[in-house]
């Protein structure tokens, strides 16, 4: 099949690919018809991967893709293939793994040369157009990469074919199984205690990230064994993170990640993944502090969501970019002046509270953020202060807006889901839950002969899902199912494993791939097992398995969540990095906690007590007194008497004996 000469991104699903839909280039997305066209050609595939809210994607865009001599040369030489990262990690994650096994570091975006099977030989990440930064310049790339492919293409083949077994064998080979035990938990959180920034928070130096999968570990260590400084490090990140300028004081949430190590100078785009892992983090920091802060970011933040990110049907966007009239981080930005017509007299209070800061080297307006008096002054002033950010909100809307990557993605939403589900049951919001519910329905409803799809733009979906979608969505419905006691939740979570079961289960039933099988399009099926922003999808399966083991008590699927652990945990170990996912989920299959309530519905005195502790390895079972149906069981098969209020707190096989006393419940639940 010969594809056209001219670009065909215009009816993609994807807004980054639309993005590219009016350059000069031939862009193909990744499909069986585009890699048939380089095997038939003999031509060599140039494949760039970015995302919608990269910065650096989009000065390559501008310098190079909307270049005509520069899509000349393109058209000319190569294959032009063009992929959204968030749509296909998969793809993302085999090329990525090949960069970094040429040496190289990585990022966005992804610029890879491949054989005309697919196979890649050699790589980088932004090209200038004009030779600069110590980098060549791109025409210089293609035209040494065509050289080389034209006069060594037998041996650039064959050291194609060794780095593909190589990234094979790290993604998608590695066997064995691995004895789950304590101390892996303990020896990582310690590690990762070790890199800590006892002064500014996060991991030493700079670029700082969220990193949420080693706050995990650094939480779950002090929940387990009590490592105070553990705990400690996490809200020490958390408080420094949510006074910088990586957080939007004006709007709510938080950007990708900081420049500096301060965590002030962010790059501006705004990620769903983040702000989930925020919301849950603040979640559990406020229940263990009762710091309002905490709170308070949290209101803010879903504030945000639920303003900015919304799409039809109400599930969420994937990103806000960072850039808009074609400056980084202009819309978020004030001068002193500006926020002064904005405030009138209010602007002396607004200062007290916050500043405005410009460090070297830093082009745009200036920044804010908080010092750690003024964090605490408002906090403590919040109703004086809320109303002059209201006014700075309305002000900035009258700006022109970064763009919206308006795609909902089945896994970050389910992860958005279920942290709303949590955050609306400890803080009393029903309003979240009925939010998280509605982006629940609508992704369901999205789906086709029983699958869900990856990706949604308008009617346009993207099938099949990946494994991480099912494991997402499933961890959302039992979040759900914690939330309202509907069984409809713990149905869906039931199906969304049987298709997982299906269409990513290896065939030695140990584990999971990250692609399905009818997906014929990818060079490797890889596993999924290393981490990125977010926790791997071999985590979120784990985890999800555990959970919903947990919430049925079914003892086959117990036993499915223990053999995928292990072989999850087996697999960690051959790895260098990446794995906190793994591990954060395998401790809770070690030691996964239950709590049945039988309490009043009108007049309920335990349910508040759960609700207002949470705790990431535990499943929360309600039933009202005198429910005859949907009774949950204990570990054992025990079915709980349902004839009066009680409460019964059950670590793996082990239950203690009834609790009925609310203080006594909170002295169980909550960790000193």
């Amino acid at each position: 099949m010969t594809l056209p000469a001219r670009n065909l991104l215009a009816e993609e699903a994807s807004p980054y690919l639309q993005q590219h839909s009016d350059n000069p280039v031939h862009w193909r997305a990744w499909s069986p018809a585009a890699l048939a066209e380089a095997k038939e050609s003999g031509r060599p595939i140039l494949l760039s991967i970015g995302y919608a809210a990269c910065h650096w994607c989009h000065v390559m865009a501008h310098e190079s893709f909307e270049n005509d001599t520069v899509a000349a040369v393109m058209n000319r030489l190569f294959v032009n293939i063009k992929v959204d990262r968030e749509e296909r990690p998969d793809i993302d994650q085999i090329y990525m793994a090949a960069l970094h096994a040429m040496g190289e570091q990585g990022g966005w975006p992804l610029t890879m040369f491949l054989t005309p099977d697919g196979k890649p030989f050699w790589g980088g990440t932004y090209f200038p157009r004009e030779a600069r930064y110590r980098r060549p310049g791109f025409i210089q790339v293609l035209e040494a990469v065509d050289k080389a492919w034209r006069e060594k293409q037998q041996s650039l083949a064959e050291s194609a074919d060794g780095l593909t077994a190589h990234v094979e064998q790290r993604l998608a080979g590695a066997k064995g199984k691995a004895v789950l035990d304590r101390d892996t938990l303990a020896d990582l959180a310690g590690r990762i205690d070790g890199m800590i920034d006892r002064d500014l928070g996060g991991l030493s130096g700079a670029p700082k990230f969220p990193n949420a999968p080693f706050m995990h570990s650094l939480w779950l260590s002090w929940l387990r064994d009590g490592q105070t400084a553990h705990r400690d490090a996490v809200l020490l990140s958390l408080e420094k993170m949510l006074a910088g300028g990586i957080y939007d004081h004006v709007g709510g949430g938080l950007s990708r990640y900081s420049t500096d190590a301060e965590w002030l100078v962010p790059h501006f785009e705004k990620m769903l993944y983040d702000n989930a892992q925020l919301v849950r983090m603040c979640n559990w920091a406020f229940a263990a502090t009762g710091n309002d802060l905490f709170r308070i970011r949290i209101e803010e933040t879903v504030a945000w969501l639920l303003r900015e990110m919304r799409v039809d049907g109400g599930a969420f966007a994937a990103s806000l970019d960072a850039d808009s009239e074609g400056e980084e981080g202009l819309f978020y930005t004030w001068r002193q002046e500006e926020v002064e017509v904005a405030l009138g007299d209010d602007a002396t209070s607004f200062f007290r509270h916050f500043e405005l800061a410009a460090p070297h080297g830093w082009e745009g307006k200036p920044i804010i953020r908080q010092s750690e008096a003024q964090q605490r002054q408002g906090v403590a002033d919040y109703a004086e202060i809320a109303p002059l950010k209201a006014k700075l909100l309305a002000a900035r809307e009258k700006r022109i807006r970064p763009g919206r990557d308006g795609k909902a993605l089945t896994d970050w939403n389910g992860l958005m889901i279920a942290a709303l589900a949590e955050a609306g049951r400890s803080l009393a919001r029903p309003d979240w839950i009925e939010a998280a519910a509605k982006a629940f329905a609508h992704i369901v409803a999205a789906g086709k002969d029983d699958r869900l799809p990856h990706s949604m733009l308008g009617a346009k979906k993207l099938f099949p899902a990946l494994s991480s979608d099912y494991a997402a969505m499933t961890n959302a419905a039992v979040a759900l199912f914690e939330a309202t006691g509907d069984p409809a939740y713990s149905d869906h979570a039931k199906r969304f494993i049987d298709q997982l079961d299906r269409w990513y289960q290896d065939s030695e039933k140990t584990g999971y791939y990250l692609t399905a099988s009818d997906s014929g399009d990818v060079l490797i099926r890889i596993r999924g097992d290393v981490d990125e922003a977010i926790p791997s999808a071999t985590s979120q399966i784990v985890e999800a398995l555990v959970r919903l083991s947990s919430l049925t008590g079914d003892p086959d699927l117990w036993e499915k969540a223990w053999t995928t652990a292990e072989h999850a945990m087996g697999r960690a170990t051959q790895q260098a990095y990446g794995q906190a996912g793994i591990v954060n989920a395998c401790a809770l299959a070690l030691e996964p906690l239950k709590l049945v309530i039988i309490d009043k519905p009108d007049s309920s005195s335990l349910v508040p007590v759960a609700n207002r502790n949470p705790d990431p390895r535990r499943i929360d079972i309600v039933v009202p007194v005198g429910a005859e149906t949907n009774r949950p069981l204990l570990p054992g098969g025990v079915l709980p008497p349902t004839d009066r209020p009680g409460a019964w707190f059950c670590t793996g096989q082990a239950c203690l004996p009834v609790v009925t006393d609310s203080a006594e419940l909170e002295k169980l639940l909550r960790r000193g």
